[in-house]
């Protein structure tokens, strides 16, 4: 019994073993038969490309401004909503408007009141009735004199009696001093006059102020934009009061046309660019947080006049074109522009470049469709691809797509890789 179960394990054992054999040799058939695995690749030629250099920015608003009451007084009426673009001139809160109204109606009345003083005291009458005293006067000073010439030759014939004489000489001395007196009169009378004539036109000039001033803080009343551009929220609401002295503003107005970019570069970077600009600024791009371009250009437009001695760093400032509004104050992107224009780069997409340690590598399909590999040195980048300096040659096949799936020395199907598109045509833009 013991030799036939040992037959038996034998011969199981036997068959177990050439099912095995069997099973290996149909999975090798299988493995021969499967296709190479299918990869993208790109075909390396020589293109001119521009190098940027690119630093991080802020954009921001170089003009803002403040706006505040400038008379005292209540608002009863809020005319804009938070984050609108308003324009220089329109209305945005209105004071209580009673007060300032009666400030011009009682300013008024004083001008029309100082200006029938002004008229009355051109009319020069009291200079006019002490000129006709005088005249009077002198009028009876001429009869007394020619009294006193007929009667004094008569008094020396004894033609007429002395008395008569001495009461002639006494209307004669009389009348000169009513003369001189009258004389004296219109004198005084015409300082005074000119006196009340320059003091009524004085308080008519004043009372003409104070009307204006009256009529601006009516016009002040209404509180207008000073500039255009983008509105913040308001400070003080309906009810509240507005002082000209007060710490906070009412609102805040941000001009978005042009929006300004401010970056930050090294002592060195700073230096390379002066060389750069030269007589001119280099053409500024900027590239928003989603990664879209912004679609106008700017140049550099200041730059501060001193290195910060904390982060070694020169503030420069740029001036982009906004027209649409697209930008506001406050966004983060990133500012470049040309440095260096290569001709005859070999540029590879940057997905196809393996970094293994300190050594780069890409995988390049041969003429006879098998997998090499390749080490590269890698210069700049240019958009979403690397410069290569090193590595590779024009006309190399090399693979974007499918990495996972190759290794050196396999075959694989390639076929052509077709860039996706970027995020700004993805969006329609």
């Amino acid at each position: 019994m013991n030799r036939l179960a040992g037959a038996g394990t034998v011969s199981l054992l036997t068959l177990a073993a050439g099912l095995a054999g069997c099973a290996g040799s149909a999975q090798q058939k299988v493995s021969a038969q499967a296709p190479p695995p299918m990869v993208e690749v790109t075909q390396v030629n020589p293109t001119e490309a521009d190098v940027y250099t690119e630093y991080p920015a802020q954009t921001y608003a170089r003009d803002m401004v403040e706006v505040r009451g400038r008379v005292e007084g209540y608002i009863e009426k809020w005319l804009f909503r938070p984050g609108q673009e308003v324009r220089a001139g329109q209305p945005l809160y209105i004071l209580d408007l009673r007060p300032f109204q009666a400030q011009v109606d009682q300013a008024q009345g004083n001008v029309r009141q100082a200006e029938a003083d002004a008229a009355f005291a051109k009319r020069q009458v009291a200079l006019l009735q002490a000129q006709a005293n005088l005249a009077a006067a002198e009028a009876n000073l001429v009869k007394a004199q020619q009294d006193y010439e007929r009667l004094k030759p008569l008094v020396e014939q004894d033609a007429a009696a002395r008395q008569d004489l001495d009461a002639a000489t006494a209307a004669l001395r009389s009348a000169e001093a009513s003369v001189r007196s009258n004389k004296a009169n219109v004198e005084q009378t015409r300082l005074s006059t000119e006196t009340q004539i320059q003091s009524t036109e004085g308080k008519l000039t004043a009372q003409r102020a104070a009307l204006e001033t009256a009529t601006l803080n009516l016009h002040y009343a209404t509180i207008q934009a000073p500039i255009s551009g983008l509105i913040g929220d308001t400070l003080v609401p309906v009810g509240g009061l507005v002082t000209p002295t007060a710490s906070q503003p009412l609102t805040t107005i941000v001009p978005l046309d042009p929006i300004w970019v401010r970056f930050k570069v090294s002592e060195s970077q700073y230096l390379a660019l002066k060389s750069l600009m030269g007589t001119q600024s280099p053409v500024l791009h900027l590239t928003l947080a989603d990664n879209s371009e912004f679609p106008q250009a700017g140049r550099i437009t200041n730059a501060l006049n001193q290195v910060d001695p904390r982060t070694g760093t020169l503030e420069l400032q740029a001036e982009f074109s906004n027209p649409s509004h697209k930008l506001l104050p406050g966004q983060f992107a990133r500012v470049r522009y040309v440095t260096e224009r290569r001709a005859n780069a070999l540029l590879v997409p940057q997905r196809a470049v393996q970094q293994n340690q300190s050594i780069q590598m890409v995988y390049v399909v041969s003429a006879d469709n098998k997998v090499e590999a390749r080490p590269v040195s890698t210069g700049p980048r240019v958009g979403e691809a690397w410069i290569v300096e090193q590595g590779l040659q024009a006309g190399d096949r090399v693979i974007v797509e499918g990495l996972l799936t190759v290794r050196p020395g396999a075959p694989v199907t390639p076929v052509p890789w077709k860039k996706p598109p970027s995020a700004a045509a993805a969006r329609g833009e």
